[in-house]
């Protein structure tokens, strides 16, 4: 299942219009529209948002058949300080990952 597949499953299991989905989201309904037109996948900030909206973390939007999501040490110390960070720390963060 796709990111875009993902977000129009838990759309429809909720009954939300894209427009429900910008207004619980705070992102504009023409870019959520723009993301299946196109085939592009959001950001990870806007899937944050996305997340947020949905009222499940993105541990949950990723675990699509329900098993239970077990971490690593290192990756429960990088999410925890992620959590931590502001939206432009995030940001700085994901520029630097993809200078990699």
């Amino acid at each position: 299942m796709t990111v875009l597949e993902r977000i129009l499953q838990l759309r429809l299991e909720r009954g939300w219009s894209e427009y429900r989905l910008s207004e619980e989201s705070g992102i504009a309904q023409t870019t959520i529209s723009s993301w299946f037109k196109k085939e592009v996948y959001p950001s990870i900030p806007s899937l944050e948002k996305i997340c947020k909206a949905y009222n499940i973390s993105l541990a949950q939007f990723f675990n699509y058949d329900n098993e239970p999501v077990s971490l690593t040490d290192d990756q429960k110390i990088l999410l925890d300080n992620w959590n931590r960070l502001n939206s432009e720390q995030k940001q700085a963060v994901i520029v630097l990952l993809k200078s990699f």
